[in-house]
């Protein structure tokens, strides 16, 4: 079984890495940290107009119709740049819950505005604190209307529409909903997080009108399905990121010198590289693993998705952090970079459920591998 990518993706690999070179430096990534902007508009536009919102979308509703491979391709790219677009809100998660569980109407209305960028979706789960479970919903679903508050909700604050999780007391508990987030029944408030690159809000339902988003009572199964799935897409970006973060580090080793010659030269310093590089070696894997399940919806998908996620989470995390060691009192500054990948990686380390939460999943689906 050949996991590596093929030529034809290696080179949307190099003309993505060079776009985003171009149009996202890191005085591009600073300049929304530190502004009003909630993400860059114009890297934005320019990604949609290079078709990669549209990579996994059917022909027939706007899309290119390409497979999760080049998606996978382009995740790890935008991962590398930290790149402040609400791209897995709307491509990893929006989109997914729309091709898996919405109708032929629903799909004629928001998948070619999908892929053309002209609308941006979300999906709308957490409600605070705690693991979120169809027991423990307290946004419900009523005479065509939602009711409760979400949050938080990646992009919240600048998405179209979102995909809301909701009480319907049928099924598995929960459904699913889509909720336009313009109309005057919600109430959308910016929430602070660690990083300010990447938006999220709080989002208040007051009788907000919806339509179901799949069959009713079946929301907890499709969540699931759409966070595997997004699981792989978002672990790749982690390993983007992660390894821009080694190349930070090894890039400042060999330049700081100390004693005549580069840190890079102490054992300490090698050592810390080594481990990065060992820990992002080992995500890199499962994520190819990852990708193949999620390409070929394989019944591996859950256990696949969850050992990708556990293991991108925790290289990303000891990338950013070794990263700053390395560059010593500097890397704590607000001047260096290194805070970018720090930010990133506790940001996407909670983003669609923690590192506890997929450890648990990866543990369900061993055990049902050993029961089936």
């Amino acid at each position: 079984m050949n996991f590596e990518f093929s030529e034809e993706q290696n080179l949307l690999r190099e003309q993505a890495a060079g776009f985003l070179q171009d149009q996202c430096p890191p005085s591009a990534v600073r300049a929304i940290l530190e502004g009003a902007a909630s993400f860059d508009t114009e890297l934005f536009r320019g990604i949609a107009e290079m078709g990669w919102t549209a990579a996994a979308i059917p022909e027939k509703h706007g899309g290119l119709g390409l497979s999760y491979l080049e998606l996978c391709v382009i995740a790890e790219e935008l991962g590398r740049v930290v790149a402040p677009v609400p791209f897995s809100s709307s491509v990893y998660l929006a989109t997914e819950a729309l091709l898996l569980a919405g109708n032929d109407a629903q799909r004629e209305a928001w998948l070619p505005k999908l892929a053309s960028g002209a609308a941006i979706g979300t999906f709308a789960l957490a409600e605070g604190t705690g693991q979120p479970s169809p027991n423990r919903l307290e946004t419900a679903y009523e005479n065509g209307c939602l009711n409760g508050t979400k949050v938080p909700v990646a992009d919240g604050d600048i998405a179209d529409f979102a995909v809301a999780v909701a009480r319907c007391g049928r099924g598995d508990g929960a459904s699913l909903y889509l909720v336009p987030l313009d109309a005057d029944t919600v109430t959308r408030t910016t929430v602070a997080t660690l990083d300010p690159t990447r938006s999220h809000a709080r989002i208040d339902f007051d009788n907000a009108r919806a339509e179901s988003l799949g069959a009713a009572g079946e929301g907890w199964g499709l969540t699931r399905r759409i966070l595997d799935r997004a699981a792989v897409l978002f672990a790749w970006e982690q390993v983007g990121g992660a390894n821009a973060a080694l190349e930070q580090a090894k890039e400042y080793a060999m330049g700081r010198y100390a004693f005549g010659r580069p840190i890079a030269g102490f054992q300490a310093i090698k050592h810390k590289l080594a481990n990065i590089y060992v820990k992002n070696t080992l995500a890199r894997s499962n994520c190819y693993y990852g990708a193949w399940a999620l390409s070929t919806d394989a019944s591996e998908l859950p256990l696949a998705a969850a050992t990708a996620r556990v293991s991108a989470i925790q290289a990303y995390y000891f990338a950013s952090k070794e990263n700053i060691q390395t560059h010593g009192g500097m890397g704590f500054t607000w001047e260096f970079d290194c805070q970018f990948h720090y930010r990133r990686a506790k940001l996407l380390s909670v983003n669609i459920g923690s590192e506890r939460t997929w450890q648990d999943r990866l543990i369900s689906a061993i055990e049902a591998g050993q029961a089936a």
